[in-house]
């Protein structure tokens, strides 16, 4: 036997020689070449961004799913859908601006009909004229539900009903709640969607 056979089996038997070794080089089967190891490189690389292009078409779909779900639900309606129509890329936070002004009236105007709803009397025209002001605000965003609430808390303001418009107060919080947390994990998504390079789904204004 070769000194260098006897090498070879002494440094361990995974090493085992293609050819001839002379010296203390050897060619050995478990090593990896430079190509071998740069492709392996490049499709580990490809991979990431296959995983990466598909979360992004899964936040997308989770983002077209959740408008329309608030669709079919009517906590939205399509006044919203026209505002998503004007956001485009050169401007892809208008949507979440408009919002976010709706989100801060929306809680000046609740604290101004909880005070207003403690006095006694109650003056229902300053009443009235808060909950005109919800109607418009909620309105203008598509907010489905609590323009409903606001439409019935005028009914109760007009008869000078107590109880109604404490009842419409409570309902109105509710509603509000919901529909500000819905659309705060939408501008999530589409943070998200954003970050990872994707476009955001929104439909195309129609002509």
């Amino acid at each position: 036997m070769s000194a260098a056979s006897m090498t070879l089996q002494a440094g361990g038997a995974k090493c085992k020689p293609r050819g001839p070794c002379s010296g203390s080089s050897c060619a050995c089967e478990s090593e990896k070449s430079v190509v071998a190891q740069k492709q392996e490189r490049e499709e580990d690389e490809a991979g990431e961004k296959d995983d990466g292009a598909v979360d992004v078409e899964k936040l997308q779909q989770k983002l077209i799913d959740l408008t329309e779900t608030l669709l079919a639900e009517e906590v939205l309606d399509q006044q919203f859908t026209q505002l998503q129509q004007l956001q485009d890329e050169s401007n892809p936070e208008f949507v979440s601006e408009v919002v976010s002004l709706f989100f801060e009236d929306s809680a000046r105007l609740m604290e101004e009909l909880t005070e207003s709803l403690k006095q006694d009397p109650i003056n229902y025209v300053a009443v009235d004229a808060h909950v005109h002001q919800f109607k418009g605000s909620s309105s203008s965003i598509g907010a489905q539900k609590v323009k409903a609430v606001c439409i019935k808390f005028r009914k109760f303001c007009e008869e000078k009903d107590r109880e109604g418009c404490q009842k419409c107060l409570e309902q109105l919080k509710q509603e509000f709640a919901l529909v500000k947390s819905k659309l705060e994990h939408m501008f999530e998504l589409e943070q998200q969607i954003l970050a990872a390079g994707g476009s955001l789904p929104y439909p195309e204004e129609e002509y």
